[in-house]
């Protein structure tokens, strides 16, 4: 009788589409970048598919964080004009528009279902592109900058066809 399950599952799994449902996975990231200043960067996430219907359901003015990605920085960091402290931040999004997004750094970690408070927010000097291909789930690093960033290390959150860079030096 076992057997015979076992046999029927099997079928019935090949006549659905031939393989078994798995659960997609997701990975827990770290990156660490030691810029020229000396500043030590951490970049900590958790991968997840990029959901761009839910993107574009947010609301202006609104700082969205996909899996709440911290950024820890080890020392007192520039970025563009501000100066931001050395600690633990949340990264994330304000939407500005439809196709307009900013990149923006919470100080400490956000729990999950806390509405943050706006005035807290840091709004980094960021670009947006919807034109750097897709991106099937949030990728975050630091990386050389190049045209209007060149010659600075830029923090980049890909997430589907949106495509962030901030200058952090």
């Amino acid at each position: 009788m076992k057997h015979l399950r076992l046999a029927l599952a099997v079928v019935a799994l090949v006549a659905a589409g031939g393989r078994p449902a798995l659960a997609h996975p997701h990975f827990q990231k770290t990156i660490v970048v030691k810029l020229p200043s000396g500043a030590e960067v951490t970049l900590t996430y958790n991968t997840t598919p990029a959901n761009e219907m839910r993107a574009a359901e947010v609301k202006v003015g609104t700082f969205v964080t996909p899996r709440r990605p911290l950024v820890k920085l080890s020392s007192e960091l520039k970025a563009g004009t501000l100066t931001i402290a050395a600690g633990e931040y949340t990264l994330g999004v304000v939407k500005n528009g439809d196709n307009d997004w900013t990149m923006a750094l919470y100080p400490g970690a956000i729990e999950r279902g806390v509405t943050p408070d706006p005035a807290k927010m840091i709004k980094l000097d960021s670009t947006y592109s919807s034109a750097q291909g897709k991106a099937e789930h949030m990728l975050i690093d630091i990386t050389p900058g190049v045209g209007r960033f060149e010659g600075k290390a830029v923090l980049t959150l890909h997430f589907g066809t949106m495509f962030l860079a901030a200058a952090l030096s």
